[in-house]
């Protein structure tokens, strides 16, 4: 059961808002009946790992609590290390067992002449989401940031929200506290901009990122010998924009969501394909996993203090762990070396570079980084990969037999122009406008409610795609 789903949107949230509403002038019960619900929107796709959850959450609160009491340092350096480690084994067991277990037998098959079987674990769903908000709130309390939440259901409500709870944004303990603590009431100008936000993710998931995706897959799952460079170039600007407008539209359906509730989440994405430089990419793209690795990361191991090689070092870590965290493959580390590359370029040389040469020009350059980084991130192996970037520069292949569906272009044109317009001069007056016109602001929430009813009708007619991210 997933936001785009029409069950969901046109009978579950309803029903269950029915019931916020409800309970709306009692704290409490608008808090049980939040915390109910999201474990059983939860429980739904993911019914044996909630117990996991609650046990894990359960050892959170129960450790916050002891961190707090603790005088000696030592010993609240190890109830929150013991914290974090029970949080990544969770990781590491569900995510990375059969990977780790795969390897080992590479290693030592050739030599014992036996392997070790593969355990063969299904992922559940947002379970590096889950572990990564459990780890700020055990850093959040041992840096003195947030006391512990009062309750344990208060803890609860933190870690099952369920806008935020299967792929983000991450959101850290103490920007949530007072809202957990004290949800607000439900008021009809939340209801309305939640519900457009929520519109506005809807029309990118099914009306954009499905279309240019299912061209994307038909393209990375040829033979690459078979790719002409046409049909390449053409399936990596596809993917490219389904992982924007596919991951960025389940954070506006989330935030949409939260906000009809009365929470306000944190923005996740800010136009990242107008960046200029791969370190402002960074800053526009998956803002709250990028603000997490740097707050409970690249901090800690020294961040930029500590010279300009430990500088590179710390930038390599973090990203080589933000690659992994994607997902247990070789291409994921490569992808996540390949941006420490760029970003370690661009303290060293790159920045000035790409300011001198222009915006045009630095922001042509910088997509086109983001996108070679995204072959490697949509390649399934590393045979793939390579296969797939001879196809981009092999002109004189013939155009091969990949498909073309009459609405992809279209569609692809559509959204590199959404994508793109920020960077140009119309957008400027244009968002002046709408920030000023209330006749603008009326046509544009107008157009949004028809899309969004447009992007039910065809989600009720077409196959079910999930969104992107949950794979990871």
């Amino acid at each position: 059961m997933l936001f785009h789903e029409p069950f969901f949107a046109l009978l579950v949230f309803p029903a269950f808002y029915a019931l916020c509403l409800i309970c709306d002038a009692h704290t409490a019960l608008k808090k049980w009946a939040l915390i109910l619900g999201s474990i059983a929107f939860y429980t739904w796709g993911e019914l044996l790992f909630v117990p996991v959850v609650l046990a894990s959450a359960l050892l959170d609160y129960v450790l916050t609590r002891l961190i707090a009491h603790a005088r000696a340092d030592t010993l609240r350096r190890g109830l929150v290390a013991a914290g974090i480690a029970a949080n990544l084994a969770i990781l590491v067991f569900y995510k990375y067992a059969d990977f780790l277990l795969a390897n080992f037998n590479l290693l030592i098959g050739p030599l014992s002449g036996r392997t070790l079987p593969l355990l063969h674990i299904a992922l559940p769903i947002g379970v590096s989401f889950v572990v990564f908000e459990k780890i700020t709130y055990l850093v959040d309390c041992y840096r003195g940031t947030t006391p512990p939440a009062r309750t344990f259901s208060d803890y609860c409500l933190f870690v099952f929200l369920f806008p935020k709870l299967l792929a983000g944004p991450i959101l850290k303990y103490h920007e949530m506290q007072t809202q957990i603590a004290d949800p607000a009431p439900i008021r009809w100008d939340d209801f309305c901009d939640g519900f457009l936000r929520f519109a506005r993710g809807m029309a990118k998931k099914v009306l954009i990122a499905d279309p240019v995706g299912a061209f994307a897959d038909q393209v990375f799952g040829a033979d690459p010998a078979s790719l002409g460079a046409g049909a390449a170039w053409l399936g990596l600007l596809c993917f490219t924009l389904q992982i924007y407008f596919d991951f960025s539209a389940y954070s506006d359906m989330a935030i949409g969501l939260a906000r009809m509730l009365g929470f306000r989440l944190r923005e996740n994405f800010n136009m990242p394909y107008v960046s200029r430089s791969l370190t402002e990419f960074w800053r526009r793209w998956h803002i709250s996993l990028a603000t997490f690795i740097r707050d409970y990361l690249y901090v800690p191991l020294g961040g930029s203090r500590a010279g300009a090689m430990r500088t590179y070092i710390n930038l390599w870590i973090c990203f080589l762990l933000s690659g992994i965290w994607h997902g247990a493959n070789w291409n994921f580390l490569l992808w996540g070396a390949y941006n420490g590359l760029f970003l370690t370029l661009d303290r060293l040389f790159l920045l000035k570079l790409l300011e001198r040469a222009g915006a045009l020009v630095s922001t042509a350059a910088t997509l086109l980084i983001v996108m070679v980084g995204w072959t490697i991130f949509r390649s399934t192996t590393l045979d793939q990969m390579g296969g797939m970037f001879i196809a981009l520069v092999d002109f004189s292949r013939p155009a091969g037999a990949v498909e073309l569906p009459p609405d992809v272009p279209l569609t692809a044109a559509i959204g590199t122009l959404l994508c793109l317009i920020p960077a140009t001069p119309l957008y400027a007056p244009l968002l002046r406008s709408y920030e000023t016109n209330q006749y603008v602001r009326a046509v544009a929430a107008f157009a949004l409610i028809v899309l969004y009813f447009f992007a039910l009708g065809r989600a009720l007619a077409i196959p079910f795609k999930p969104f992107i991210y949950f794979r990871f």
